[in-house]
């Protein structure tokens, strides 16, 4: 199996692109870039410019948000999703505990693939809303609901 098709797996295993289609994941796959981080770096800060989305090949890293673990990264986990829709600034920190390698989607090439095939974008849509009715029910079972 090559690199490419590893590639379009884990992004298959990404809830904002499992729905795409193969030619969908196949596009993206040729625009990720391998990044590889020691121990104890500073992948990404909260409130610094979001420019890129990773997905964790391997190694294990923690998530901070205002100095507190939030949660843990490892091999088929992700973060940066919101850096590629709206490239505000970082919700968190994410720093890495063991060396890691991962693969890595920078905005500007992501918004070039969205112009260059729009099928792709209503296909992120649809991912899109699925998500945020997942998150709805769930917040309605908890008690609470999103804003209309």
């Amino acid at each position: 199996m090559d690199g490419k098709v590893k590639i379009e797996e884990a992004l298959a295993q990404v809830p904002l692109f499992e729905g795409t289609t193969k030619r969908h994941r196949k596009r993206m796959a040729a625009l990720m870039e391998l990044a590889n981080y020691m121990q104890d770096y500073s992948i990404v800060r909260q409130g610094d410019e979001a420019d890129s989305f990773y997905v964790v090949l391997e190694g294990q890293a923690r998530v901070l948000i205002d100095d507190r673990v939030i949660a843990a990264k490892g091999p088929g986990d992700y973060f940066g999703e919101i850096a590629l829709l709206d490239g505000g600034t970082r919700t968190a920190t994410v720093y890495s505990d063991t060396p890691m390698t991962m693969l890595m989607l920078r905005r500007n090439e992501f918004e070039r693939a969205l112009d260059e095939d729009p099928t792709l974008g209503r296909a992120l849509l649809r991912n899109l809303a699925g998500m945020l009715r997942r998150l709805d029910s769930a917040l309605r079972q908890a008690g609470g609901s999103l804003p209309s």
